[in-house]
């Protein structure tokens, strides 16, 4: 399983490790057709199979041959997007990046899970499976309509609902200016046109056809309770930012109330963003399909540098972000009164082999070497942060795994 070992090295460095990095996942709406093509010949496309394996669905086809209809339903839309966004994190996690702080827009509030070591991610596959047909069961049985407003604030949003009378809530708050209303067509109709009293300069009708996270969802809600209590929660090794409340949770035991109470509460989006500006997030990574968050975050949070991660060509430009946050200052003192430090980093193998140290030098002269740590089977293991090797951890000789620990680096803290 791709992201299990790695969870265990998260564990060992928590401790050592400046809280700079933040890691987003899209939820339903950042999908389009052919958006896997690029991962077909990735090592990460593996994650597709597996996938596909748990959830008993196609994935592959969603990913390259499904058009945009067929992208649209929502029990195609999650899985696809759900499976988009762990591949892109597979990819991430073999250059050694982790994030010290995830969380999710709705649907991808279980990649965060997953990313946080909280969610296995066949488990995880399988409850967003879950997921997706409990919401196209209550959309058609509680046929509804969801918009995006933009140019109105909150209370603008929420008075244009009340005044209604009924049937159409906020759903989402994305960003200022920027919220999602949803409910009954004929009653979010009634709030659209109060809402450009209250200032809202566009109107963009989504294109579904469920009132998700509103009232409307209670019967997918009491559907999903019951897959989450036959599933498996472990405390996370980061904090993970509810969309409930924005507030950073690690135990096991909150998050089978808190994804279930999700369907029917509103996405509290930028106060997710504020939450993890406050925890000292200065590098947001945008993981999966689409650039939506990075954008919305570019709104909310502009001090924070924003990046999406879409296509393996983008990996390299993570890379050279992940260099830039840990110049930063190295130390935070987040939420939970820990103090996280920069100081060292783990570095993974790209690929299975004999693991043999660069001509450079050995590994009983490694100390003070620069960030190429040596070859897998010819492929170079290469360094997504700058520093000096500190100390290998495989041994001359020693066939590794793809994801195996390789080295500890000392990272560079300039002013």
């Amino acid at each position: 399983m791709p992201f299990a070992s790695r969870a265990c090295v998260r564990r060992d460095i928590e401790d050592e490790r400046l809280q700079v990095i933040a890691f987003t996942f899209p939820g339903q709406g950042s999908q389009k057709p052919g958006m896997g093509a690029a991962w077909v010949d990735h090592p990460s496309w593996e994650i597709v199979h597996e996938a596909s394996e748990a959830s008993g669905r196609d994935i592959a086809s969603l990913l390259l041959d499904a058009d945009q209809e067929a992208l649209s339903q929502t029990r195609n839309t999650q899985l696809a997007t759900y499976t988009m966004s762990m591949m892109v994190l597979d990819a991430i996690e073999r250059t050694g990046v982790t994030p010290s702080i995830c969380a999710g827009h709705s649907l991808g509030e279980y990649c965060a899970l997953v990313a946080a070591g909280a969610l296995a991610f066949d488990a995880g596959a399988r409850l967003v499976s879950e997921r997706a047909e409990a919401m196209q069961d209550a959309a058609e049985e509680h046929p509804g309509a969801m918009a995006a407003l933009l140019g109105i604030d909150d209370d603008g949003a929420e008075k244009a609902c009340d005044e209604v009378g009924g049937d159409v809530w906020v759903a989402n708050y994305n960003a200022p200016g920027q919220v999602v209303l949803a409910g009954r067509k004929s009653a979010l109709e009634g709030a659209i046109d109060r809402a450009r009293e209250y200032g809202a300069k566009r109107v963009m009708v989504l294109p579904v056809n469920g009132a998700f996270h509103t009232p409307f969802m209670e019967h997918a809600r009491h559907r999903l309770r019951k897959a989450l209590l036959e599933s498996r929660f472990f405390d996370a090794e980061v904090p993970v930012v509810a969309n409930v409340d924005a507030f950073p949770y690690r135990r096991a035991a909150d998050w089978i109330r808190l994804l279930a109470q999700q369907l029917t509460s509103p996405v509290m989006w930028t106060r997710s963003l504020a939450k993890l500006r406050d925890q000292g997030t200065s590098l947001l990574v945008e993981i999966g399909p689409g650039n939506v968050l990075t954008g919305l975050a570019k709104r909310t949070v502009p001090e924070i540098t924003g990046i999406s991660i879409q296509a393996p060509d983008d990996l390299d430009k993570l890379l050279l972000a992940v260099e830039a946050a840990a110049k930063l200052q190295p130390q935070v003192e987040s939420d939970f009164g820990e103090h996280l430090y920069a100081s060292e980093r783990i570095i993974v193998s790209p690929a299975a082999g004999v693991f043999t140290p660069s001509a450079e030098v050995s590994t009983h002269d490694a100390v003070g070497v620069g960030a190429e740590v040596g070859d897998v089977s010819g492929v170079a293991v290469r360094s997504p942060f700058a520093g000096k090797l500190s100390a290998y951890i495989a041994a001359e000789g020693e066939r590794v795994i793809i994801g195996q620990p390789i080295a500890w680096l000392r990272t560079k803290l300039e002013n």
